[in-house]
């Protein structure tokens, strides 16, 4: 970029300032004033990033320019992670947006997909988040960027307390290429905490007339989790955390991996497990967490975003999660997504749909979600260079040949094999692949996660060890092995199932020693119950689950009431009702099913045991990952 084009920008930059005029006392702007400033800074043509995070979201401002008309702001290339409030919708319905670049859009998912049908949701691409970080700094650097932050002081540093998520990786390019930002905070103060985004970073700031809004990550009660999912958690934990002494992951939010979450201190103790596994992670602090953590297992979380409610929780627990030295909880999406690219030995997620191949996507015609991490963290890294026994175990049953690289990072998909209303989870082709969705996103299908890169999927049915299989039949027919009952699952055939099983590339759960009839919900870890030495770095004692200076658990029970509610759940691609999938009632010898499955139909009805009253009770507004 040459001087004269800087010069240009930068004068381009003042001239829209001066526009503001009095609107604005230096930096700082009144509510009243936002609409009428929005309409001077933002001009046709520009590329507009409009903060909406997977938790943090800067609806103030959203909800301002919704308030707008095309003849005001029109010709606007959106770029944003997460499309999650009605106010992003609307700019589409108004004919304001030109184009869009995101990366996922759960809660607004349907109306996504209605948009797209009526020709008024012009996407350039669905992308995974650094991607998108990534081209922010390449060819979409915002001109205009709009921000949430909870406080701002009289110069105008902001302090973005649990929630930093994406704001860095916004606020940076735009500033440092002449561009606009604009942040709306939840208070001015004279002095913050801590100062994230320093002041000369930042254009101009509203004390918006209310909180901004969080997204809550995890907003089902885990006392809707199922026998039928204890038990894939059981069958994972033998057949691939404990082969592979898998120490550093990424767990997808869900039922699934709530399950696995509360059986470390049970089952995981009783396998001998503690110290072996699961000690280092990469994910929101989630309360299905604190068990594990309050137990000793877990000695590093770091994390993509925050979560209402554990705010005191993670600030208790600086030995374990990045805190600053306010004491306050520190989250970072793009290192985060970085770390889970690089950093860790198994991504593990689920889908709504994988194909015969082993792609997933969550994108259907009447629902676009988008991927948000899963793509970065659920991909095989070639530049990764440092060995664990986990990477080179996987490494060395993909046999890799000259050439390649001698580790495989391990990229699991656990899914029911049939979600809510008996759809299918395993299909011959992806209904993504739709052409009418395909010509949406300019000819490509929106696979979330390549079967190239899984390396096992496990079902209720049991494990297929894809990173094993030496051809694309053998891979299909794996997947078939434990598709159960689906029309894919149908096709299977029993003598290359049964090989393939005497090789260990399927494996059934007895073949990995766990025996269905013991998955039961009463495994889940009901409450924190242990002895702990002192912890040298803090001089707290853990005694009987209780911490006698400080609230660790005290104070997810007292603040994680609105943690964890009835409403949605996102998982990285994965949806399903409280209840979980039903399976047909058959067995694999076509009898019926009175082993697990008769245990189903009321699972949900039956009283679970649980580890803190917090995730029984309280409803949130949010539902995300």
């Amino acid at each position: 970029m040459g001087t004269a084009e800087i010069a240009v920008r930068r004068r381009n930059k003042a001239q829209r300032i001066d526009r503001v005029g009095r609107l604005a006392n230096g930096k700082f702007v009144t509510a009243k004033n936002v609409p009428a400033l929005l309409k001077r800074i933002i001009e046709p043509g520009d590329i507009l990033c409009l903060e909406g995070d997977n938790q943090k979201q800067a609806d103030f401002l959203a909800n301002q320019l919704a308030t707008l008309d095309k003849k005001d702001l029109r010709d606007i290339h959106l770029v944003m992670s997460c499309i999650t409030l009605p106010a992003h919708v609307d700019l589409f319905k108004k004919g304001m947006i030109r184009q869009v670049d995101f990366c996922y859009a759960g809660p607004q998912g349907a109306a996504v997909a209605d948009l797209v049908k009526a020709k008024k949701f012009p996407v350039g691409a669905i992308h995974t988040y650094n991607e998108l970080f990534g081209r922010f700094y390449v060819d979409l650097t915002p001109r205009v960027a709009l921000v949430a932050a909870t406080q701002a002081d009289r110069k105008g540093n902001l302090y973005l307390e649990a929630n930093t998520e994406d704001t860095p990786a916004v606020v940076e390019p735009t500033a440092f290429s002449d561009g606009i930002v604009f942040a709306q905070v939840n208070k001015i103060v004279d002095r913050l905490p801590r100062i994230d985004i320093p002041a000369d970073q930042v254009d101009f700031v509203v004390e918006a007339p209310y909180p901004m809004h969080l997204q809550a990550l995890f907003t089902r009660d885990p006392a809707a989790i199922t026998d039928v999912q204890v038990l894939m958690a059981m069958v994972a934990l033998r057949g691939i955390y404990e082969k592979y002494e898998v120490q550093s992951l990424n767990h997808g939010v869900g039922f699934n991996t709530a399950a696995i979450e509360l059986l470390l201190p049970t089952y995981g103790e009783r396998l001998g497990l503690k110290g072996k596994i699961c000690k280092h992670w990469v994910v929101n602090p989630l309360p299905t967490m604190i068990p594990a953590i309050e137990s000793g297992w877990v000695e590093s979380v770091f994390a993509f975003g925050g979560e209402v409610g554990m705010e005191r929780y993670t600030a208790a627990r600086s030995d374990v999660f990045f805190t600053g030295r306010d004491g306050g909880f520190h989250s970072n999406r793009p290192m985060g997504q970085l770390a889970g690219l690089y950093g860790i030995d198994m991504f593990i997620g689920a889908s709504l749909q994988i194909d015969i191949n082993g792609n997933s996507s969550t994108v259907s015609t009447n629902r676009i979600t988008g991927f948000g991490g899963a793509p970065n963290m659920g991909c095989q890294p070639t530049g990764r260079r440092h060995p664990t026994k986990a990477w080179l175990k996987a490494g060395a049953e993909a046999n890799p040949g000259p050439g390649s690289s001698p580790g495989r990072k391990l990229v699991v998909q656990m899914v029911e094999t049939f979600q809510a209303g008996r759809v299918p989870t395993f299909v011959e082709e992806l209904d993504a692949a739709e052409p009418s969705i395909r010509k949406a996103l300019h000819g490509v299908t929106p696979v979330m996660i390549y079967g190239d890169d899984v390396t096992h999927i496990v079902t209720e049915e049991g494990i297929a060890n894809l990173g094993a299989c030496r051809s694309v039949a053998e891979r299909q027919a794996a997947i078939r092995a434990v598709a159960g009952y689906t029309p894919v699952g149908l096709k299977r055939s029993k003598r290359v199932t049964q090989d393939l099983r005497a090789r260990g590339i399927v494996q059934l759960p007895e073949d990995v020693g766990v025996r269905p009839s013991e998955a039961s919900r009463s495994l889940l870890a009901p409450r924190v119950s242990m002895t702990r030495p002192r912890n040298s770095s803090t001089g707290r004692t853990r005694e009987n689950g209780k911490v006698r200076q400080g609230f660790p658990v005290q104070a997810a029970q007292d603040q994680g009431r609105q943690a964890v509610g009835a409403g949605g759940c996102r998982g990285i691609g994965q949806s399903r009702s409280a209840g979980g999938a039903q399976r047909p009632p058959l067995r694999r010898d076509g009898m019926p099913r009175r082993d697990v499955d008769s245990r189903l139909q009321g699972v949900v009805a039956r009283g679970p045991r649980r580890f803190c009253p917090s995730l029984s009770s309280g409803r949130h507004q949010g539902d995300d990952q």
